[in-house]
């Protein structure tokens, strides 16, 4: 089997695809699968770029299968301090000020903070200043004990929400360091989660104490599904919305 074939075949199972469901997808046949797989077909540039679209890889992985094909990735990777990235980045900037008064972030595929709006000092009131230095990781504020996590009244249930973050990138695109930020995280939980009366699954609002009194806050999570650059499409803008009339009344929601 040939690094590309190895590789399809990995991804498939992943996914959890037969053979004949991937050739559905990708307008091939299940035979041609196969023998791609075995190594016994060479794949063209336009097929390998349908079966990562079939298997709704994420840029990145796209093109490591194009690679792995012998061919040249697709998609650009173009550094933050890029300045062909300033204009996106400025836009980032206002689409953060405009959900002003309510804290929004931008963060990147682990996690760690990339933009900010003034609202965010309000999520990190009494958070330990090692914790804040670059590169900040906004998981590891919201569990470590000298974080967040104090402030946090749910935080059992709201700690199993914020672990389903790298749970999701592991099985979106695996990569050793959701394995450790995983171990890390699970590290500051003191003992299993014991879901109360009114638990909600993943879906938990977080609660938590703050200079305006205890926020209820749920989170919405915005991503750049059409963006042809792998940096941009691994950022994540995520605005901290009120749950309750009480909350949004607190944060100066327009009336």
């Amino acid at each position: 089997m040939n690094e590309f074939g190895g590789a399809l075949r990995e991804w498939r199972t992943r996914r959890r695809l037969s053979q004949l469901e991937l050739a559905l997808r990708a307008g091939t046949t299940q035979r041609h699968v196969s023998f791609m797989e075995s190594g016994r077909s060479t794949p063209g540039r336009g097929m390998v770029v349908r079966v990562a679209e079939s298997l709704q890889l994420p840029l990145r992985e796209r093109n490591a299968l194009l690679l792995a094909a012998g061919y040249a990735p697709s998609y650009p990777e173009t550094g933050l301090g890029d300045p062909a990235l300033r204009p996106m980045l400025d836009s980032l900037r206002r689409l953060l000020d405009g959900h002003l008064p309510y804290p929004a972030i931008v963060v990147d595929r682990f996690s760690d903070l990339v933009a900010t709006n003034d609202a965010f000092a309000l999520l990190t009131e009494g958070v330990a200043a090692e914790l804040l230095e670059p590169p900040v990781n906004v998981l590891r504020v919201a569990l470590h004990p000298r974080g967040m996590a104090p402030r946090i009244r749910n935080f059992d249930e709201w700690a199993q929400h914020v672990l389903e973050r790298p749970r999701q990138e592991m099985a979106r695109a695996p990569h050793e360091r959701h394995t450790a930020m995983l171990e890390e995280l699970a590290g500051y939980l003191p003992h299993p989660p014991r879901p109360g009366a009114e638990h909600l699954g993943f879906a938990v609002p977080m609660r938590l104490e703050s200079r305006l009194g205890e926020l209820r806050l749920i989170t919405a999570i915005t991503t750049f599904a059409t963006a042809v650059d792998v940096t941009i499409s691994e950022l994540r803008l995520e605005t901290f919305l009120p749950a309750d009339s009480p909350t949004a009344v607190a944060l100066g929601a327009p009336q």
